[in-house]
């Protein structure tokens, strides 16, 4: 098969899921023997974070041949004022730009490539191929969040391409649910992310002079809220001197950076705490850990946290926090605990303070990574694609 991945977001240098997903679909298609090429849209020009198998072409739609067409300072500034009223009109900014200025790119690829599928990482980008340029190439909406958010966020617009896609990939059958409810004629199908099932596990019963609380992800105030692990953390510094917290990943806003750096400083943790910024080496970091914490507000899968229980992590994470509340099964493989410091608090130390719990649910989250070990989703994938392409109803 010729593969297209639409992804219409930032590529260069970016270490989030969205762009780790885009990368290792690609390389995985391709080491099975299909023709794959990506075609993004990003201001910027380089390298992606992580690494694609030679062979995989990329096209960035902002810079194509010779040609540099960026998002105009105006309309970057319209779409940060819409941001703090309305986030489905500061979306329609990118949708509206995106017809405007790189359609001509986008036929042009389409014409050239002649995939026989199209895999669109955004609701936006199955929106271009199914509603605006209607194309006959089979088009898979995947998905990467909650599906809530469909309803709640995207542009009025972008919702018949749910109808129209030949297939809408979910990463949950909550996720799947909603979509049903709002849309009955769309053709969903579940298929989760690919978890690592690691060689080596994490060794929660070794002796060690200092114990790790671990996070990784990107450090978002108001979606992964990582402050309200150091807060929860700053509660039983304490009661637990032998162990530290580390927090890995890329920040957003440096300015949350530096407060994040202060709450450090306020609590006296700056020997206990740390910000270790941005690694290539999960599994490395995973395996030092005793405990994996993970305050998001909402996930679309919440993948280092599934990495993390792969690694026979036990996790704590909200109830309330979409995807997490199915990956952690409560007093099993972690716990799942009411929004707040104190609840998150009370979680760490119960298993910061019984090592035969975490031994015990760390290996519980091993084993219930495995449903999403590569040889399961992979062949999900290529199998849904082969479907599409024979016209089969999903």
């Amino acid at each position: 098969m010729k593969i297209l991945l639409a992804n219409f977001s930032n590529m260069v240098g970016d270490s989030g899921g969205t762009a780790k997903v885009n990368c290792a679909f690609a390389n995985e298609m391709h080491r099975l023997g299909h023709t794959v090429s990506i075609m993004y849209s990003d201001d910027h020009e380089g390298a992606f974070f992580f690494p694609l198998d030679e062979g995989i072409a990329v096209y960035n739609l902002r810079h194509f041949r010779g040609q540099d067409v960026l998002l105009p300072a105006r309309l970057k500034l319209k779409r940060e004022i819409w941001r703090f009223f309305s986030m489905q009109r500061s979306r329609t900014v990118a949708v509206d730009f995106t017809a405007r200025y790189l359609e001509k790119q986008i036929r042009t690829l389409l014409e050239e490539l002649a995939p026989d599928v199209i895999v669109c990482f955004q609701l936006a980008a199955s929106k271009v191929f199914v509603c605006d340029l209607q194309t006959n190439i089979p088009v898979v909406n995947m998905s990467h969040g909650d599906t809530a958010d469909y309803f709640r966020t995207e542009p009025a617009a972008n919702l018949p391409a749910l109808s129209r896609c030949a297939a809408c990939q979910v990463l949950t059958p909550a996720f799947e649910r909603i979509i049903r409810q709002h849309v009955p004629q769309a053709h969903t199908v579940v298929i989760g992310n690919v978890v690592p099932q690691y060689p080596v596990q994490a060794d929660l019963r070794q002796p060690k002079p200092r114990r790790r609380v671990l996070f990784i992800g990107r450090l978002v105030k108001n979606h992964k809220r990582p402050h309200l692990l150091i807060e929860a953390f700053a509660r039983l510094a304490v009661r637990f001197p032998d162990w530290e917290a580390e927090l890995w990943g890329a920040e957003n806003r440096h300015s949350y950076l530096v407060s994040l750096q202060k709450q450090i400083t306020r609590h006296g943790l700056e020997n206990r705490v740390f910000l270790r910024g941005v690694t290539d080496d999960v599994a490395g970091v995973l395996q030092q850990g005793d405990l994996f914490v993970f305050p998001s507000m909402s996930e679309g899968f919440g993948l280092t946290l599934a990495e993390a229980m792969s690694m026979g992590l036990p996790a704590i994470g909200y109830r309330s926090c979409s995807a997490v509340n199915e990956l952690i099964r409560d007093g099993e493989n972690g716990f799942l605990c009411a929004d707040g410091v104190e609840p998150l608090a009370e979680q760490m130390a119960r298993l910061m303070g019984d090592a035969e719990l975490r031994a015990r649910m760390g290996a519980a989250a091993r084993l219930s990574m495995k449903p999403y070990a590569p040889e399961v989703i992979w062949p999900a994938w290529e199998l849904l694609l082969k479907r599409v392409v024979r016209g089969e109803k999903i």
